[in-house]
């Protein structure tokens, strides 16, 4: 089974919108099994929608098409796919009540325009909208019917559980796919790709002759390096347990770089060990201004070990709320005063800090990258000083997940 991606938008094209979608398609196909040959993007133009679709299906089993289905004048995927086709559009009365019901449920009067997405091509299959106004499609195409088009949303969340409920149960279906093909992500946190690469490379060679499990790497940005491990196996249960078994090695390599072996957040990783010890976090912050606590909350359950956050961006502040002694703001002193007070200030067994130079400019003779990270756990009140890279975005993203990680090993130890 061969497959291609289209991205369908004006804006891809201008760098108006980044197009992740196509991205992550590609990542479920791979770890489904399926051969990804290639991704195009291609403007609002029926024209040449059709002229990519035509060029795809000439290499390719099935095409997932993203984008275009909404009930605008722009939104001409529906069209296109009926011209490769060669048939008409025909009102599904089902799909306009779902849209219908959609709209009355969140109080609101359903434009008129709306009812375009239940326009569906003849022969074609809806999938049913769950998350949002736009449904699906699954278009056979060809005299045997054997190609396939599938049509889903732009919206990254609408796509995402269309693609996993819908799509990709009937391209292995299609595709004739007789075993269970499963994969798990670990996450990790202080060490370059290069470095885990490094790592892993004996284990790599180890399974190159076998060739399952495979292991693959995703860098992540300020989320860090990705690793993941997927399986094959007659069953599920047989490639969970060929997973298991890989992931205890991987980890053995890894050791503490490894902070989630279920593709969670940091802050969900260090909400799981201060749960497990029933301890609470306070933070104080001043460069990365509220991100670390907006991550925090952002983690289901989070009040149950969270008490609470201060930030402090004004030395004057530092002093009267938190009890920073005088002197500069950029130093192990004030790291260390800022997490030892959030944590007498918030009631907190644990109490967390960052302060720093973003940038653009030096502070308190202190270069752009410059973070102290403060820790009050126990009887120790510590800091450590670390240099990081980038503009001023990034140096405060950075020092979030740095912070964390500093947390998550202390409370490891």
């Amino acid at each position: 089974m061969r497959c291609e991606v289209v991205a369908i938008g004006t804006e891809l094209l201008l760098g108006q919108i980044v197009d992740t979608n196509s991205s992550w398609i590609g990542e479920q196909l791979a770890a489904h099994g399926i051969d990804h040959l290639r991704q195009t993007k291609v403007g609002d133009n029926q024209d040449r929608i059709v002229a990519v679709l035509r060029e795809a299906l000439e290499r390719a089993d099935a095409v997932i098409v993203c984008g275009g289905l909404g009930p605008t004048q722009d939104d001409i995927t529906r069209e296109a796919i009926a011209v490769v086709m060669g048939v008409e559009l025909v009102r599904h009365d089902h799909v306009a009540d779902v849209i219908r019901e959609l709209f009355a449920s969140r109080g609101r009067a359903m434009p008129e325009n709306n009812l375009r997405q239940a326009d569906v091509p003849a022969g074609a299959t809806p999938i049913e909208q769950r998350t949002g106004t736009a449904p699906g499609l699954i278009c056979p195409v060809g005299p045997d019917g054997r190609q396939v088009v599938y049509a889903v949303p732009g919206v990254p969340y609408e796509m995402r559980e269309m693609l996993e409920r819908a799509v990709l149960p009937d391209l292995a279906r299609r595709a004739g796919v007789a075993v269970a093909i499963v994969s798990r992500t670990l996450r990790t946190w202080g060490a370059s790709e290069s470095r885990v690469a490094e790592l892993l490379d004996p284990r790599i060679t180890a399974l190159d002759g076998p060739g399952n499990p495979t292991i693959a790497f995703l860098a992540s940005g300020i989320e860090g390096i990705k690793v993941r491990v997927t399986a094959r196996a007659p069953t599920e249960q047989a490639a969970q347990e060929l997973l298991d078994a890989e992931e205890a090695e991987v980890r053995a390599i890894l050791g503490d770089l490894v902070f989630s072996g279920a593709d969670e957040t940091m802050e969900a990783a260090v909400g799981g060990l201060l749960t497990a010890r029933g301890q609470t976090l306070a933070v104080a912050e001043s460069l990365s201004g509220g991100l670390v606590a907006s991550r925090i909350v952002a983690v289901p359950g989070a009040s149950a070990w969270f008490r609470g956050g201060v930030v402090a961006y004004a030395s004057d502040v530092k002093a009267a709320v938190l009890g920073v002694p005088p002197g500069p703001v950029v130093s192990e002193a004030a790291a260390r005063a800022m997490a030892d007070g959030v944590r007498r200030v918030l009631g907190a067994d644990v109490g967390l800090s960052t302060t720093g130079v973003a940038g653009p400019t030096d502070q308190d003779g202190e270069p752009p990258g410059t973070v102290w990270l403060g820790l009050a756990l126990g009887d120790a009140v510590d800091a450590v000083r670390i240099q990081l890279p980038g503009d001023r975005d990034r140096v405060r993203q950075l020092s979030v997940i740095s912070a964390m990680d500093r947390l998550r090993r202390r409370l490891l130890d």
